[in-house]
């Protein structure tokens, strides 16, 4: 079994011994043409099987077409090549095939979801759980395969006004590019370089700039949404000490909404708030301490990340999720294992963390936290997921 160890309180790197390791290790780190359009299995249809990435067969039971019920999550299923409808009271309610191991989705006001799969970027419309097309992508990102360090999509994000897509395409072993997606032609219209393994893509409330986070290379990739010129913003509280065999990198960022500022959590120690205008960085302090993935925001400005556990375990806490409040005040609620990615409820009182996580010791499920009460309940559901968002 590999080890791990904390250098120093600046530097968490993988033991000079596991060098074959070092080259893809932190944490969870095709070729162009016409989108193809399929449909997935009508509602009353047998159900199919999915491959998983753990080589078995997944039932996929299709679900029920018609308007889902508002409070309906849809989470993707990183470890099949499906997406999961699921009814926060009953679990899940039905699959559809999307494509190789999706990572990121987000959600349009018109109903349709995207999907950043290994292959390319899937349409679903929520309202028939029909697959529209899979959106090949322009970046060579090698063989389509699974697991965490595989080629494709993985951050996502939509426009504003919805006629754009932006997602982060990971080329393992290389920097990665942001693809822009216009929405209506259903096809890839522009290619930008990005930094290494753009595990987030976030867009700034007014559309004009686009933020891909880059977990191996320290750095958000700033791109103006007009002209599509980019920069590099460095964003590495504790160094980059450890290179490519560092824990302490990006993962997920959040939009503050008063003011457009980038916000990073890090080990559940420090958040870096990040000034995309100027690149300027400035550091402060959190109490979880506990490495952190997945991140979101309220229109209020309150900001929940996923604590996935503990780096060092003489060290550092457990799983757990953070709300912490425009001022800085933080509630921790203590998560039973590790947790990937989070959405929170219409009305700002519950929040789903999704259990399936990058790297092993993933489950198949949510975990539902009431934030008034902090009562937390497991709710089996999907396979491995990763990305969710509230219908």
């Amino acid at each position: 079994m590999t080890k791990y160890r904390r250098a120093s309180r600046t530097a968490r790197v993988l033991l000079p011994g596991a060098a074959a390791v070092v080259l893809l290790a932190g944490c969870a780190q095709g070729s162009g043409g016409v989108a193809s359009a399929t449909g997935s299995t009508a509602a009353g249809a047998s159900p199919t099987t999915a491959p998983s990435t753990s080589g078995s067969a997944v039932t996929v039971t299709p679900a029920p077409t018609g308007k889902p019920a508002p409070g309906t999550l849809l989470v993707s299923d990183f470890g099949s090549d499906t997406v999961t409808f699921v009814d926060p009271a009953r679990g899940a309610t039905g699959s559809v095939e999307v494509g190789t191991a999706p990572y990121g989705l987000v959600l349009g006001e018109d109903g349709r979801a995207w999907v950043a799969t290994a292959e390319g970027v899937a349409v679903v419309d929520t309202t028939t759980r029909q697959r529209l097309a899979l959106i090949p992508y322009e970046t060579d990102a090698g063989p389509v395969t699974t697991g965490e360090y595989r080629g494709g999509g993985m951050g996502i994000a939509l426009a504003p006004d919805g006629s754009r897509v932006y997602v982060g395409v990971n080329v393992p072993g290389g920097n990665g590019t942001l693809e822009v997606i216009d929405t209506a032609a259903l096809r890839v219209t522009d290619t930008v370089p990005v930094g290494r393994r753009p595990f987030d893509v976030d867009v700034s409330r007014d559309g004009a700039e686009v933020y891909a986070t880059n977990h191996d290379s320290f750095d958000v990739t700033v791109v103006s949404a007009g002209t599509l010129d980019a920069r590099r913003v460095e964003v590495a509280p504790y160094g980059t000490e450890g290179g490519l065999g560092s824990w302490l990198k990006p993962h997920y960022t959040a939009v503050r909404p008063s003011d457009g500022k980038l916000l990073l959590p890090f080990e559940g120690e420090r958040l870096a708030v990040v000034d995309p205008r100027t690149g300027r960085t400035t550091i402060e302090p959190m109490t979880a301490d506990t490495h952190q993935h997945g991140a979101t925001v309220t229109s209020d400005g309150t900001l929940l990340t996923v604590g996935t556990g503990p780096i060092d375990p003489d060290e550092d806490r457990g799983p757990s999720l953070t709300v912490r409040t425009p001022g800085g005040a933080e509630r921790v609620y203590p998560l039973e294992g590790p947790h990937e990615d989070v959405a929170v409820s219409k009305d700002g009182r519950t929040a789903y963390v999704t259990g399936g996580f990058t790297r092993d010791g993933y489950w198949d499920g949510l975990s539902i936290v009431d934030l008034d009460t902090g009562d937390t309940r497991r709710l089996e559901a999907g396979s491995r997921p990763l990305g969710i968002v509230v219908l």
